[in-house]
């Protein structure tokens, strides 16, 4: 199995629209807000293919120079990326100012207004490139003054190899050596968000009720994220492509790597919404298992208090559940993650399991996103 390299517009498409990482489509360490103008305009129910584009390879700290960077790691010219070539020299971004990130969009979705969710279901996620980096800077990540070691940011450089028909990231045991330690990609967004309301685009590194860089790596194919609407048409955009990340996201970043992202995007109305899942107030995940509510603070104390109240509100909006009844069943059965420590904003999501509650009826807010204005 190997990784063919998705340049602009080369390869599958399988969207119903498409939108490159280009000049006029990206912005470099910032979000998206309500002056934004869209990039693309589309129905809720449409499917939309993204090229995204990984920071790490292209930051100033690397040299700025894709192809300098991925070629000292001995990869070839044509197998790094023209975007991020593009990008690299002609996006204007402040290293003291703006975060990391390189955002595409944002995406108007007709019929989305504030106090509606937007559902956005992952529907495929393909690398672009057999390669990513892992990177730890001072001042970053959860050891801040320990690592890394010496006055100099560390990358890592990862290659990706195929294992029992699976593809894997690789690491070397010791620098420049062998053996390798190798673990399974599971490729996500660390990045999904809307819109914030007013003129000023927000820092692309903390997460909020807008999502942003929440770096769930639940987010995988077959999944979907819920947001709260902020502004009209919502104002959609994606950004941070991983091939995999473990909970925590201890070193400040983990295997990034530019992916190619076909996403849905249908508008569940407010009053369907509040039916399905009581208030939600902030980034709700869905998987073919669990619910997954969300919690936020720079604190990683108050996130997990954050996310438990999250947790009841969600028990009791979707089945009724009385507080101190979910209190104890949220002690007994459900498991709260540690999303990621690195972001300025810390995140707690739960694990909440949807067959335990199998014989409880529930709206359901899939079958009610076909035809927004209709419903309202």
């Amino acid at each position: 199995m190997s990784v063919p390299i998705l340049q602009p517009g080369v390869g599958p498409i399988p969207g119903d629209h498409y939108v490159a990482a280009t000049l006029d489509t990206v912005l470099w360490g910032r979000l998206p807000c309500a002056a934004d103008t869209a990039v693309l305009e589309i129905a809720s129910g449409e499917s939309v293919t993204f090229d995204t584009v990984s920071h790490e390879g292209i930051l100033d700290d690397q040299g700025k120079d894709p192809a300098a960077f991925f070629s000292s790691h001995g990869v070839s010219a044509d197998a790094v990326l023209h975007d991020a070539i593009e990008i690299a020299a002609s996006v204007a971004r402040d290293p003291f100012a703006d975060g990391p990130h390189v955002v595409v969009g944002p995406v108007h979705v007709k019929g989305a207004h504030p106090g509606d969710l937007l559902k956005i279901t992952v529907e495929a996620l393909v690398p672009r490139v057999p390669y990513g980096v892992i990177s730890n800077r001072h001042g970053k990540g959860a050891l801040v003054g320990e690592l890394p070691r010496g006055e100099h940011n560390v990358s890592v450089f990862a290659a990706v190899a195929e294992h029992d028909g699976v593809l894997h990231g690789t690491l070397p045991l010791m620098e420049g050596g062998d053996p390798v330690v190798s673990f399974p990609l599971a490729p996500f967004l660390g990045t999904m968000g809307v819109a914030v309301t007013g003129d000023e685009r927000p820092h692309s590194v903390p997460p909020g009720t807008h999502g942003g860089n929440i770096d769930i790596n639940l987010l995988v194919e077959g999944t979907t994220l819920f947001l709260p609407v902020q502004v009209e048409g919502a104002l959609a955009y994606v950004g941070d492509p991983h091939f995999a990340q473990g909970d925590g996201e201890v070193a400040l970043t983990a295997l990034e790597a530019s992916l190619r992202a076909t996403l849905r995007f249908e508008v569940i109305p407010a009053e369907a919404a509040r039916a399905a899942f009581g208030e939600v107030t902030g980034p709700l995940v869905r998987t073919p298992e669990y619910l997954v509510p969300t919690g936020m603070d720079p604190d990683l104390d108050a996130a997990m208090r954050a996310c438990v109240r999250s947790s009841l509100a969600l028990l009791n909006g979707r089945w009724g559940m009385d507080e101190h009844l979910a209190y104890a069943y949220l002690s007994a059965a459900t498991d709260f993650d540690i999303s990621q420590v690195v972001d300025i904003v810390s995140g707690v999501h739960a694990r909440i399991r949807e067959a335990d509650f199998a014989g409880v009826a529930a709206a359901e807010p899939a079958a009610l996103a076909s035809d927004p204005e209709e419903k309202r």
